[in-house]
């Protein structure tokens, strides 16, 4: 698995989801999704980029297990954060079971985030 290819290719999809996103918003004149906006180019586009820019440029830290359990774990954690932000905001989830599915997603990316300053910790 090439992490740096998985980061770069995923985070350019939500990239394309946020501008979609983003274009809606403008064209409908409805901002209440602003936040799903955000998170989607911050979690999705932003993060994976400067991710998959990192482990292409330190290729030492991209072939480990802590690198591949920092893709996985962003991946999951990220897609039901931001699946989860979604429905919240559209009314689709009810606030109770947000608070309890939203922290297991946040938890997920923030054990990635823990393996990714571990692997970057380490490297040479």
């Amino acid at each position: 698995m090439n992490v740096s290819r998985g980061f770069l290719v995923i985070g350019s999809l939500y990239l394309l989801v946020g501008i979609f996103l983003g274009m809606y918003m403008g064209g409908s004149g409805d901002h209440t999704l602003a936040p799903v906006h955000a998170h989607i180019n911050l979690l999705g586009f932003t993060l994976m980029t400067v991710f998959g820019i990192a482990y292409r440029v330190m290729p030492e830290m991209a072939g480990n297990m802590l690198a591949r359990a920092h893709f996985w774990l962003h991946q999951v954690g990220g897609l039901i954060l931001l699946l989860g932000l979604f429905l919240l905001m559209t009314g689709r989830m009810a606030e109770g079971t947000a608070a309890m599915v939203m922290p297991v997603a946040e938890i997920t990316v923030f054990l990635g985030m823990l393996c990714w300053t571990i692997n970057l910790v380490r490297s040479k």
